[in-house]
């Protein structure tokens, strides 16, 4: 496929878009829906037009659009080539080393994924199967015709997961842990579902994390510039200790601010007057989406409060289904947060890695399937009330 057009059928055409501001914002957003802000023009433009996403830090755009004969819009997916496994959060650093020790080049591969985002969504943006099919077709095309190693589809949701496991796909399974909304109009209300003893547990950390803190929700044009200055403080600290370095950078954040901060949750702590924490949070329009978390003074159970109470909180007064509080952390089980199955799938061209890889994923699907049954016999509900 060239970066101009190739024929996927005789009914649509496929264009490769190295920038997602070659195509109008209307038309991608038609396709993405407004579930979900990550898959946003505004929110995948400001990866790129920041720098964070970009051939040089190894995600370099490499978007699908397709259009019918008529060059009407009727899918599209948000594609990179990447040169490592970073920022992605399922896991194949095993997959590379092990073509690599047979004499193979597993990168550069291409990802259908929102950057350093672990949140389900959309990846197949079509109105139909056909179109998801196409989409699938141009991803293998593509691949086959530039001699990647592969294509890796994340966080998928469950009509995305069904076109990859039509096609042969090799699917993988992990976990997450989600809040979810059963109808509470307070976080008293969501307390009365839990065991006295977890409820007490969650009331002390609530009540150490707010002693001598004073706690601010701060969307829309509450926010100013000063707190995305304390925010960013706070994110490079956490991104230093986990990465080495910060994966998003300031003007990334400036960028969200100008053009999606009615869809941003901040949400800050302040003692004896000065700014020590803060975390990130997306509104959907289904679900409170957590994603960054930093700070600048040890408090106990701050990050807790800051983290999980408190989307749970803002969750529920805004009327929204779930929270889905990122990657890992089975200390969320105790504060509330489910165990799920998040879901991967994956087109691997050399045959020798995708029959060891397809072996491996039997036992680990099983593995991740018993480790959810088990950690959901742990959650802090009353009996029945889970």
């Amino acid at each position: 496929m060239t970066d101009n057009q190739a024929d996927i059928a005789t009914e649509f055409k496929a264009r490769i878009l190295t920038n997602i501001n070659n195509v109008d914002e209307a038309a991608w957003d038609s396709l993405a829906g407004s579930r979900n802000p990550f898959l946003s023009w505004r929110f995948l433009n400001a990866l790129e037009q920041s720098g964070s996403v970009s051939t040089q830090t190894g995600w370099a755009p490499r978007h699908i659009w397709l259009t019918d004969e008529t060059d009407t819009p009727i899918g599209a997916a948000p594609l990179y080539a990447k040169t490592h496994s970073q920022g992605e959060y399922v896991f194949d650093h095993g997959w590379a080393d092990a073509l690599h020790r047979a004499g193979g080049n597993y990168y550069p591969k291409l990802q259908c994924a929102v950057p350093f985002t672990p949140a389900n969504g959309p990846r197949l943006m079509a109105r139909d199967m056909s179109g998801k099919n196409a989409l699938l077709s141009a991803m293998i095309q593509a691949c086959q015709e530039w001699g990647y190693s592969g294509a890796h589809l994340t966080f998928l949701e469950e009509d995305d997961q069904a076109a990859c496991d039509e096609i042969g796909l090799l699917m993988r399974q992990d976990r997450q842990f989600h809040f979810f909304n059963k109808g509470y109009e307070t976080f008293d209300d969501f307390l009365e579902t839990l065991a006295s003893r977890k409820r007490k547990n969650i009331r002390k950390e609530r009540h150490a994390a707010q002693g001598d803190v004073t706690i601010k929700r701060l969307t829309g044009d509450d926010l100013k510039p000063e707190h995305w200055d304390v925010f960013y403080k706070c994110y490079v600290d956490t991104g230093a200790r986990k990465w080495g370095s910060p994966y998003l950078n300031r003007e990334f954040f400036v960028r969200i601010h100008e053009t999606m901060k009615d869809a941003i949750l901040l949400i800050m702590a302040w003692q004896d007057d000065t700014p020590i924490a803060a975390a990130l949070n997306f509104i959907g329009s289904e679900a409170l989406y957590g994603r960054n978390w930093g700070c600048l003074a040890h408090k106990p159970f701050l990050h807790f409060e800051l983290c999980y109470y408190q989307a749970i909180d803002a969750a529920i007064e805004l009327g929204l289904s779930r929270v889905e509080a990122g990657a890992q952390g089975e200390h969320k089980l105790a504060r509330g947060y489910e165990p799920v199955a998040t879901h991967s799938a994956h087109y691997i061209s050399h045959p020798g890695l995708r029959g060891a890889v397809a072996d491996y994923l039997t036992g680990e699907r099983e593995a991740v399937e018993q480790n959810i049954e088990i950690l959901g016999q742990y959650t802090p509900f009353k009996k029945g009330a889970s």
